[in-house]
Order: structure tokens, then sequence, then C-alpha cells
């Protein structure tokens, strides 16, 4: 009896000294799977956000970028002092395949960045009438450009004039003045309806003197 009691006490002990033995074990593997799967999370939860970084660059278009067809930033009614649309003129700097289309159908003019509208802005081409339509072509802004002119022949003048063909000739420029510089705003409430001009593009004043200060020497004007 007392050789069993002393083998029991004996395995006894060797099972608690076991079980101590253990113990760090399986708290170092414990401690082991927390910080890898604290390590997974971290992997997890910065993944989804690489991936929407990448996805957001795949999509990016150009600021102010909108297809030709939308025109709900002009202004309404139009008001040929101000600036054709609500929004910002672009920043051209950003736009290195800029042009310019003139639609002699809708009379307007649209600044473009390859097929994309930057910027809308009601215009008044040449009337329907023999040597006063506005020709219809590709050109490009030349040199001369200037803040007024007068012509006695047509009886009319302009601010913020910039040059498209034949060195002075036909001009893009603000609705025409009289000989002291006064706007004929019967022609001006024109703008954006119908042509006016005698083979010029004339724009509001507001589009007229930005026109002047922004545009770049060599921008090609399509006029269809």
């Amino acid at each position: 009896m007392k050789e069993q009691k002393s083998l029991a006490a004996f395995l006894l002990i060797n099972l608690v000294m076991l079980t101590l033995a253990i113990i760090p074990v399986i708290a170092d593997y414990s401690s082991f799977q927390v910080l890898l799967k604290s390590e997974q999370l971290a992997q997890q939860a910065q993944q989804p956000t690489h991936q929407a970084a990448v996805k957001h660059r795949s999509v990016t278009t150009a600021p102010n970028s909108r297809r030709i067809r939308d025109s709900r930033f002009m202004r309404q009614p139009m008001n040929w002092r101000l600036s054709s649309q609500v929004t910002p003129y672009p920043d051209l700097k950003k736009y290195p395949q800029l042009w310019i289309k003139v639609s002699l159908a809708k009379q307007r003019v649209y600044l473009m960045n390859q097929q994309h509208l930057l910027y809308e802005m009601y215009a008044s081409t040449g009337a329907n009438r023999p040597a006063m339509q506005t020709p219809r072509g590709t050109y490009y802004i030349q040199h001369e450009r200037g803040t007024f002119f007068y012509s006695p022949r047509e009886k009319e003048g302009a601010y913020y004039w910039v040059s498209w063909l034949n060195h002075g000739e036909y001009l893009f420029h603000s609705t025409p003045t009289d000989l002291q510089g006064h706007y004929l705003e019967s022609i001006a409430q024109q703008l954006g309806r119908k042509g006016t001009s005698y083979g010029c593009i004339h724009l509001t004043v507001a589009d007229a003197k930005w026109f002047y200060q922004n545009i770049p020497y060599r921008t090609k004007v399509v006029i269809q």
C-alpha cells in the first residue's frame, strides 16, 4: 500500500512539473498566433487602400473636362458684360492640347482640350449677308492683339481684340462699341442668338478680356 501511495505521489509531482514546463510554451505560441493575426489584419487593412488608389488614378480625368453637349454651367439669362459661365475660367497651363472650336450654327465658342470641353462662351459671328460671313476653316491665333480698336468703315469698335486671320482683319473681340467706346447694347443682346458681325467673332466683355489675356499665340481655331 505504501509503495502504491509513493508511486501515485511521484506521478503527481511529475505531472505538475510537466504542466509547469508546458504552460510557457503554450503562452509563447499563443502570443505568436496573436502577433501573426495582427500582421495579417494590418496587411488586409492596407490592401484595399492601395487598390482604391490605383483604381482612382486609372479613371481620373482632367479638371473641368466635360463633353461638348453639357451646357448646364452657362449663365442664364446671358449677360453681355459678364462671363458666359457661372464657373471659373480654366487654368490653361494645365491643358497642353488646347484648341478653339467656333460653331456658326449655335453661335458658340468652345475651349477644348483634345475632345473635352473646358469652357463654353456665347458668341456672335458674321451676319448672314454677302461679305459679312465668318470664313469657315482651320486657323491659328496670330501675334496681333490689343485693348481697343475702331473701324471707320464699319463705324464700330471693340475692346480686347485678338487676331486669327489676315493679321488684324478677322478678330475675336468684345461686343462692339461706337467711336467713344460705348457698347452698342442692341447688338450685345444678340450674343449667342444670331450673327451680327462683319466677320469677326463677338464675345461678352468679360470673356473677351480673359481671351485677350490668356489665349496663347498659335492656338488652333476651327470654325464650322
